[in-house]
């Protein structure tokens, strides 16, 4: 494995995610915003917070497969949600935890969480990109 999730003493722990990523692997992979859609570009769980998230994250992984990894590899992600406020955590993280039984992982690599104004298409509340190190 390329990367190594660590949360360093004298930073918060955060149980969502790692603080620091490292990387000893070779190939980058940049994964491209990915979007609630699934394979044939239909919208999936529209004004559902949560199930986007869950497609965003899965959407992330298929991507990965394609490069050879997983969301092992992943060293870092970035989360950006149309019209952020706290009280959202709750379904970004119910999301994020499907997402992860869905695929039988645990992504917790380090992460940026954006409240954005819009993103592409009205009808999507959230996309994903993600920064993976490959060996």
């Amino acid at each position: 494995m390329a990367i190594t999730l660590v949360n360093p003493s004298g930073l918060a722990k955060i149980d969502a995610y790692r603080q620091v990523s490292i990387a000893s692997g070779s190939k980058l992979v940049f994964v491209a915003g990915q979007v609630a859609w699934d394979a044939e570009g239909v919208d999936v769980g529209p004004g559902d917070l949560a199930a986007q998230v869950e497609q965003c994250y899965v959407n992330v992984a298929t991507a990965l497969a394609a490069a050879g990894g997983s969301f092992d590899d992943v060293a870092k992600l970035n989360v950006h949600v149309v019209d952020w406020t706290p009280d959202k955590m709750p379904l970004l993280m119910e999301g994020i935890t499907r997402a992860a039984a869905r695929l039988g992982v645990t992504p917790v690599p380090p992460a940026t969480l954006l409240g954005v104004a819009a993103l592409d298409v009205p009808e999507h509340l959230v996309e994903v990109e993600a920064t993976a190190v490959l060996d």
